[in-house]
């Protein structure tokens, strides 16, 4: 028998229902995204032409590296770009596959092949738009300096280490980079290629020193047409990147079963937390070059969600915003969302009609353009200070370097964040102090003066403390240690106006602290406890068994000047004497 839901149920249910209206419509573009189109159209027809020059070769080299093709690449590019484009939180974001993706991707294709990357996109792609509802995206900026420098420094080492094999025209494949990279190393030293070798370094070479005296001119571009041109004219002997597609491909649904959702979860998970990271930090980037321009977050992250669920169903691989194409669409000059749309449409234009001649390009060559970015993608200037700033610092970044290039991306940055943590709560614990303070410097009492009788009495059997700094789980221990040590006093004054923090675990250890020196007749005072604060205290009794006891006192020189009387009293008080 059916029941009728009742007014409860139908309220919580229309108050959901208004929630998630209104997360849509806060995700949804907005009709300023695109008439800021029409703006400045030249400016940015220009820079998303100069964008998709760039981004040409390093699609293709991604592509080849992630273990799926130079063709999955440029897929990736177009639509990935396209939909973050029109979808995404920032006006001058460029989209498409990056390297620290592709880092995570070649185990995957390792392990699972080609079709376990394409269900890995689409579902990563469902949990970064989960993530934008559940507004993910205003939390990455709390990520600290040196674990992003770590991981990026660690995602150059990577790239550039995957790129060894095809430098030295060999191919070899494999999930441990570093294995891959030495192996074919030895077998290079047994049969030197020194063509291919010459090859990628006069790339990197010409692109380094190009960068330097002409920073916007398409030096990549350039080199690897130079180097294709010369690889047929002298009909050099050189591995290429073979057959691209002739057209563009019809969407289709990849393989699907429930014990590949089941296996490929951890996978999905770290190429979303990936993407997240890369794309926000991208528009962090962008938004320090552009200071009228702001992204928002969450909306970034459901333009990329939507981006990684397109991107395989046309064979694409998963995609991040690109942090070195989104620098180059701004100073190109970029002020809207058709920066990116045109640098897209370039590059399927080169899919429609130039993929024979693209398909020549030398391994070699666009392995010199890959080790070429791994470099610039190091700010050394960055990685000095941190290494000069602090121990703290130089340990986070060495740990989420190691991390990312012995282990992987997403174990990298969650060891770094620990380690983050672990060091500043450490750092927070040696600020909290606790400091005996002079007597006479707190009365009120009407002489301003005392009898020296009364002075050693007091320093005798009273002392005040003054606490310093946080009381929380890191730190609260140590800080309250002296205090349950002291011994030959009758009254104690805690002074804790300067108390910046009180977690749970610290008003513990300063209850049991004052439960300690009440069982030993030591009456306790309490003066300047911030308001925000009396709750964790009134949680575990104290605060009101010394409120009743009037031991609670808003000002020190009250809780002092009542503390002396107290003892000039009743030198045999007990804990619960009169007040």
């Amino acid at each position: 028998m059916s029941q009728e839901p009742n007014a409860a149920d139908l309220s919580s249910g229309r108050a959901i229902l208004e929630h998630a209206l209104r997360r849509v419509r806060g995700l949804a573009p907005r009709r300023a995204d695109y008439t800021q189109m029409r703006v400045a159209p030249r400016k940015d027809v220009m820079a998303g032409i100069t964008v998709g020059v760039v981004a040409l070769p390093l699609a293709l080299g991604f592509g080849i590296t992630s273990g799926l093709g130079a063709g999955a690449g440029l897929i990736t590019a177009i639509v990935a770009g396209t939909i973050a484009a029109l979808f995404g939180g920032s006006n001058v974001q460029v989209s498409g596959p990056t390297g620290a993706m592709v880092v995570v991707l070649v185990p995957i294709v390792a392990v699972y092949g080609a079709n376990g990357v394409l269900v890995v996109g689409l579902m990563a792609g469902v949990l970064l738009v989960g993530m934008a509802f559940a507004g993910v995206g205003r939390y990455v900026r709390f990520i600290p300096l040196p674990v992003i420098e770590g991981f990026t420094l660690g995602i150059a080492v990577i790239i550039a280490l995957q790129q060894i094999p095809a430098a030295l025209g060999m191919t070899a494949d494999g999930e441990h980079v570093v294995a891959v990279a030495v192996g074919a190393v030895v077998d290079w030293v047994a049969n030197p290629d020194w063509v291919a070798l010459s090859l990628t370094v006069v790339v990197v070479a010409l692109i380094l020193g190009v960068v330097r005296l002409r920073p916007g001119a398409p030096i990549a571009l350039i080199a690897v047409i130079a180097a294709t041109l010369v690889a047929q004219l002298l009909d050099l002997s050189l591995s290429t990147i073979g057959a691209l597609p002739s057209h563009f491909p019809a969407p289709t649904l990849p393989d699907l079963a429930f014990t590949d959702i089941r296996t490929l979860a951890v996978p999905a998970l770290a190429v979303a937390a990936l993407a997240a990271l890369e794309s926000l930090l991208s528009a962090t980037v962008a938004d320090a070059m552009r200071v009228s321009d702001r992204h928002n977050p969450d909306r970034e992250l459901f333009g990329q969600g939507l981006a990684n669920i397109a991107s395989p169903l046309f064979g694409g691989i998963p995609a991040t915003a690109a942090i070195a194409r989104t620098a180059v669409n701004v100073r190109s000059g970029a002020t809207s969302r058709l920066a990116a749309l045109v640098h897209a449409l370039m590059l399927l234009v080169i899919v429609l009609v130039l993929a024979d001649a693209v398909s020549l390009i030398p391994l070699a060559a666009l392995a010199g353009v890959l080790i070429a970015t791994a470099i610039r993608m190091v700010e050394v200037s960055s990685v000095r200070v941190l290494l000069r700033s602090s121990r703290s610092d130089t340990a986070v970044l060495v740990v989420t370097f190691v991390a990312t290039v012995a282990l992987d991306l997403a174990t990298a940055v969650i060891l770094g964040i620990i380690a983050a943590g672990a060091l500043a709560l450490r750092q927070m614990a040696k600020t909290a102090t606790l400091e005996e303070i002079p007597l006479e410097n707190l009365s009120l009492s009407a002489s301003g003066h005392h009898s020296d009788e009364e002075r050693a009495l007091l320093a005798e059997h009273v002392v005040a403390y003054r606490f310093e700094g946080p009381l929380f789980f890191g730190g609260a221990h140590m800080a309250l240690l002296e205090l349950a040590e002291v011994s030959d006093i009758r009254v104690v004054v805690l002074r804790l106006s300067h108390v910046t923090s009180l977690d749970a675990t610290g008003a513990a250890v300063l209850a049991d602290t004052i439960r300690s020196l009440e069982r030993r007749d030591v009456a306790v005072l309490m003066s300047g406890l911030p308001a925000r604060f009396t709750s964790a205290l009134a949680a575990n009794g104290v605060y009101a068994q010394l409120a009743a006891r009037g031991h609670v006192f808003d000002h020190t020189p009250e809780a002092i000047d009542h503390a002396r009387k107290h003892v000039l009293r009743d030198p045999h008080h007990a804990n619960g004497g009169a007040r």
